[in-house]
């Protein structure tokens, strides 16, 4: 996953391996949907055109490191109101390291990229080889776009496809390709990030 407002975050690839994602569905009851795409998801700052270097693999599963968590509350289109953990990616270094070299995300359903400000920027998948879906959401919560990305692996960063909600959002969440439904992350659903509900992890489940 890449963001590239005036600030571009870039992805690449870290290291080849597994992602183990449990993701909280909202929208039918159960407690997790469980997904196990090849490969990890990284997202170092850079500009278009930029050289990256390919790291080496770790050994072990690496869940992110140097982020706080986040409660999610999601109002889905028919009403129904349910909450999540999310990993909080909220200010520009955050946003530029994003998962990278992560392979386990833990209790948590995604990461959330929280902006000071409204923005256009485009998303794209640039060395990452794990399928992604993303959802934005403007400043007043709404849902205002989703798009699933595809790995962007051989091909100059430049070249990737972008995607965009085409309007502002402050707020994107991304999931494991196939993620956003359960979550009930979908047209007519809005989310708040609940404020004093960051901790070091998430909290564990009843």
């Amino acid at each position: 996953m890449t963001v590239r407002p005036t600030t571009l975050l870039r992805s690449r690839v870290f290291a080849i391996g597994v992602i183990a994602i449990a993701v909280t569905a909202c929208s039918d009851g159960s407690d997790t949907v469980g997904t196990e795409p090849a490969g990890t998801v990284t997202i170092p700052v850079g500009e278009p055109g930029d050289s990256a270097s390919v790291d080496s693999a770790p050994s072990s599963p690496q869940q992110p490191e140097g982020f706080t968590t986040i409660r999610a509350r999601i109002t889905e289109a028919d009403g129904e109101v349910c909450e999540v953990c999310l990993w909080l990616a909220d200010d520009s270094n955050e946003r530029g390291s994003g998962l990278m070299g992560v392979t386990d995300l833990g209790e948590a359903a995604g990461m959330a990229f929280r902006f000071d400000e409204a923005t256009e920027g485009s998303f794209y998948m640039f060395q990452t080889p794990t399928p992604l879906s993303i959802a934005w959401f403007a400043p007043d919560g709404a849902h205002v776009g989703s798009a699933d990305m595809e790995p962007c692996l051989d091909t100059e960063a430049g070249e990737c496809p972008l995607s965009s909600p085409g309007t502002l959002y402050d707020l994107a969440i991304e999931v494991v390709q196939g993620g956003l439904e359960p979550l009930g992350l979908v047209a007519g659903s809005s989310v708040e990030l609940i404020d004093g509900s960051e901790a070091e992890r998430c909290p564990l489940v009843p």
